[in-house]
């Protein structure tokens, strides 16, 4: 009797001690961030921005200069149609800006065959490294050209601001116009511009530009960190001369502080152009998790309308995540958003994906406003969305 007795304790004293095992694993602080994250951050984004079932939408073309990588578009509606002003890498390495156009916003019926806008005059880089090669340039593969631009239409004319890449040591913000018209007729020899916006001996990248005037001047909104910063100019064309250079943060992002205890501990860079509400400027942009380094994600906040420095509202987790083989089939963990559009209520946000190909999400405004507005989350359900531009 004695001995079953001892079987029975030692038996209990095991069930205890993996019951133990097993509730200490589930609160641990790392169980308890992972099933937080699994229940609320991922799932949030899947019902706030949907991905298409067409991704990708666009992908490296037959030509040497679209060879490598279409990625990173800007977006605009105009005439009944969504165009596109994408970057492509070319077998030579070099960024140029590409156009195309859908009378749907998914399904893009018309790309040109050449490109519309290309750098003047790349300085002399040695040829032994005029080619793509995401491990020496890992700014999406190229060693220079334009890179990643945003479009608004403002006042009859078309504005793309876009990187002037020719080397880590030479990083500027320029921007480019031309007449609405003139856009919708193809003419893209008619462009204004370069007009360089960032100063000289400084690195800058990624600034975005008002869809319209505030009190009567351009607004360009040109960092996201350490603070939220906007710069009111009564002319573009002219800053550089009669106007003075913006004056921005110059430093690396990556050398900020730590955001503690949230997902976007590492704030990258605007996004598409904001995006007006009633509520306010929606913005999204991108940033970096600590505890996934090589992953860009893509957030959201709110910005006041009247003084868009004041941040209203953040979400609470990423809005788009890179966990597509697309968006990990070129360089991983890749979604950087540059154009959006709005047709009947529906958002459609235009993205890179992986440094290589152009991707498109949805969903409806006003609900991912109070949404975020909100901060709740939201029954887990999947969002309908017409897929029409």
């Amino acid at each position: 009797m004695s001995f079953i007795l001892f079987v029975y304790i030692i038996a209990a004293l095991f069930s205890f001690f993996v019951a133990g095992a097993l509730l200490g694993a589930l609160f641990s602080k790392v169980i308890r961030e992972k099933l937080v994250r699994l229940l609320h951050l991922e799932y949030l984004q899947r019902v706030l921005l949907r991905k298409s079932l067409h991704n990708p939408i666009l992908r490296p073309g037959k030509t040497p200069w679209t060879a490598e990588a279409v990625l990173n578009p800007a977006a605009l509606n105009l005439g009944g149609r969504t165009h596109l002003i994408y970057r492509a890498i070319g077998m030579d390495g070099v960024s140029r800006l590409g156009y195309a156009s859908s009378p749907d916003g998914i399904v893009f019926d018309k790309l040109l065959p050449y490109p519309v806008y290309v750098a003047q005059k790349p300085r002399n880089i040695p040829g032994h490294v005029r080619r793509y090669s995401p491990v020496l340039y890992p700014s999406g593969g190229s060693w220079g050209g334009c890179e990643d631009p945003r479009m608004v239409a403002i006042d009859g004319r078309v504005y793309i601001t876009f990187n002037m890449f020719d080397g880590w040591d030479y990083i500027r913000v320029a921007e480019i116009s031309i007449a609405e018209e003139d856009f919708l007729a193809q003419q893209f020899w008619k462009w204004d511009g370069p007009h360089i916006l960032s100063k000289p001996g400084e690195i800058h990248k990624n600034w975005v530009l008002f869809p319209e005037k505030i009190d009567g001047k351009y607004a360009i909104l040109h960092s996201i960190a350490p603070t939220v910063e906007v710069a009111y100019r009564d002319s573009i064309e002219d800053i550089g001369t009669t106007e003075d250079f913006i004056d921005s943060w110059a430093g690396a992002r990556n050398t900020l502080p730590e955001r503690k205890d949230v997902w976007d501990s590492y704030l990258r860079s605007p996004g598409p152009p904001p995006v007006k509400t009633s509520r306010g400027w929606l913005l999204f942009y991108h940033a970096i998790e600590a505890r996934e380094p090589t992953r860009y994600k893509l957030g959201a906040m709110l910005l006041d309308l009247n003084d868009p420095t004041k941040v209203l509202y953040r979400s609470k987790g990423p809005v788009l995540v890179p966990d597509e083989a697309y968006e990990n089939h070129g360089k991983p963990g890749i979604v950087y958003a540059c154009g959006t559009v709005l047709h009947d209520g529906t958002l459609f946000v235009y993205y890179g994906g992986a440094d290589k190909v152009v991707c498109v999400a949805t969903t409806p405004l006003e609900e991912f406003v109070t949404t975020l507005i909100k901060g709740d989350q939201p029954e887990i359900h999947e969002v309908v969305s017409t897929e029409t531009v």
